[in-house]
């Protein structure tokens, strides 16, 4: 992406509107698009359901390109003390864990909230 003025002696790089650093020093969370979408902007959604008469903890409402799911899964893990994993769609560990999670996600600086009864 050429920057401001590109091609004259006032050419002035493309920088991030977050961090006013040169794009390709950035460090800023992106999604899909490009945009940023630091963790703020992802509501997360904490729900306990009973697959095969035990309990999973499913974490939703996470961008896959804007967060490090599987690092992220692999605190939850440890924060929990269970198994679980990354999905597709978030983060799933064993057992009923939501209010740990929601905490730990607050944490980081996600609006998470607990969903379901």
């Amino acid at each position: 992406m050429p920057g401001l003025f590109s091609g004259t002696s006032f050419e002035q790089p493309v920088t991030c509107a977050v961090c006013e650093k040169i794009l390709d020093d950035c460090i800023c969370p992106r999604d899909a698009d490009g945009n940023s979408c630091p963790p703020a902007d992802q509501p997360a959604r904490v729900r306990r359901e009973k697959r095969r008469g035990k309990w999973v903890t499913v974490v939703t409402g996470l961008d896959p390109a804007a967060t490090d799911l599987k690092q992220l899964a692999k605190q939850a893990r440890a924060a929990c003390s269970a198994g679980g994993s990354a999905t597709d769609d978030g983060i799933e560990v064993q057992g009923d864990h939501r209010d740990k999670l929601v905490q730990m996600l607050k944490e980081k600086g996600y609006p998470a909230k607990p969903a379901g009864g």
